[in-house]
């Protein structure tokens, strides 16, 4: 079965595919309830977007891999991600020390933060396993908006790769931000 997909920034899936980060922080989508985004899967397609993708909130590390959208009206799914862990993250300071683990800046992890008047993100850590091939879709307006969960066409995926970065570097990751996060 196919799971459902998480909209994520184009340039934030391009890095976790390839193991460069394995944490996404997010607050929600304009179109989501007032309480905001949850982690409602514990399984799912990444969905790369190229909408409100700005590079002035990607560190500068990550900016080589921002790009146009190169086949408007096709969502091309790259991986499928597992959920490893997920940090609510209800102070500032702790907020911003999430930036080495992911592709926002500071900046840009304060300003979600600070989003809709309510001072939390969550930090979720995931294990990541490329699609091969990748799942190509054609993007129906039903996907389109600013919401995060997208549920997808039924059927089956052809085959899932293995996983970008090994358990062990993974369950230390999940140590690291245990302590600073909890």
């Amino acid at each position: 079965m196919v799971p459902p997909a998480l909209k994520e920034w184009d340039v934030q899936c391009q890095a976790l595919v390839a193991g460069g980060v394995a944490v996404v922080v997010r607050k929600g989508g304009i179109m989501e309830t007032h309480a905001g985004f949850e982690v409602e899967h514990r399984r799912f397609l990444l969905y790369p977007t190229f909408l409100h993708q700005n590079p002035v909130e990607v560190r500068g590390e990550f900016r080589g891999l921002l790009r146009a959208d190169p086949a408007p009206g096709v969502l091309v799914l790259p991986a499928l991600a597992e959920v490893v862990a997920v940090y609510r993250v209800e102070s500032l300071e702790r907020a911003v020390q999430l930036e080495p683990f992911q592709v926002l800046t500071a900046e840009a992890i304060e300003r979600r933060f600070a989003y809709r008047n309510r001072p939390w993100v969550h930090a979720v850590l995931v294990r990541v396993s490329p699609l091969v091939p990748p799942l190509v879709l054609e993007e129906t307006p039903e996907m389109l908006g600013c919401v995060s969960w997208v549920p997808l066409p039924g059927g089956v995926l052809s085959g899932v790769g293995g996983q970008v970065r090994p358990e062990g570097e993974l369950l230390a990751l999940r140590e690291e931000l245990d302590g600073l996060l909890r």
